[in-house]
């Protein structure tokens, strides 16, 4: 086993390899937003069932309320996604504009930033100086170099509109799997409750289990991670739906 592995990763590490893994552009990651758009959409719409049990509303108004929230707060959280990831764009773009301005107007200056940054990874004598001279000889390397090393930032990878249509799309499906024992007739309220209950358990310690498999995290601890998360939402939820009824009396 232990050979198998380390015989992928020397093929993965041979220099035609690398060469064509470094010259292939970044692609954007879909899996957090995948995770993000899916458990804000079963929150959603397994809050407004929680709420709607415990307020003792029919059937018919948690499905109508859950629906409504799961078209509304999914096209909302697509936007937010879609103006965050803009404005991480917009950031590096800003910060690249600035790092040419500063590398025309003080070039010495931008120099000694790449002279400081490889002399603290252990760099010095001649072998610093070469490198200096090498990165600040063309200016998009110079600028790209000062992006990652001074900034931390990363131009790949960032696609708002994918992020967008992933985050909208995972709420959607994720979201409407614990109203589906609501559109479903002859169940009494309970059950529907109990069986949107279940598959709102096991849509959030899915996702936690899937988001390990794909970040190498322990399996259960992420997804009973998950599952807690998502209980906490659904608990409060129906606690204000009890204490609106008790207050309020607003049943149907």
């Amino acid at each position: 086993m232990a050979r198998s592995k380390r015989e992928a990763l020397q093929e993965h590490h041979r220099p035609e390899a690398i060469r064509r893994r470094l010259e292939t552009p970044e692609r954007p990651h879909s899996m957090p937003d995948a995770i993000l758009g899916g458990i804000d959409g079963c929150v959603t719409t397994f809050a407004v069932v929680s709420g709607a049990f415990g307020a003792g509303f029919s059937a018919r108004v948690a499905l109508v309320l859950g629906f409504a929230n799961l078209l509304a707060d999914g096209f909302s959280m697509a936007i937010s996604n879609y103006e965050a990831v803009q404005a991480q764009r917009e950031g590096v773009e800003r910060a690249r504009e600035r790092e040419f301005e500063h590398i025309e107007l003080v070039p010495e200056g931008e120099r000694e930033e790449i002279r400081q940054i490889y002399a603290r990874k252990g760099l010095s004598g001649e072998l610093l100086e070469q490198v200096v001279e090498t990165i600040s000889r063309d200016r998009e390397v110079w600028v790209e170099t000062m992006l990652t090393e001074e900034h931390g930032l990363q131009r790949g990878g960032l696609s708002p509109w994918r992020s967008a249509w992933v985050t909208f799309l995972a709420f959607l499906v994720v979201g409407a799997m614990p109203l589906l024992p609501y559109a479903l007739p002859g169940l009494a309220a309970r059950d529907r409750f109990w069986a949107s209950l279940a598959i709102a358990a096991l849509m959030f310690l899915s996702i936690g289990m899937l988001k390990s498999l794909v970040y190498r995290r322990p399996v259960w601890q992420s997804g009973l991670r998950t599952l807690s998360m998502g209980a906490a939402a659904a608990g409060l939820a129906f606690l204000t739906g009890v204490l609106a009824q008790a207050l309020f009396g607003v049943s149907l």
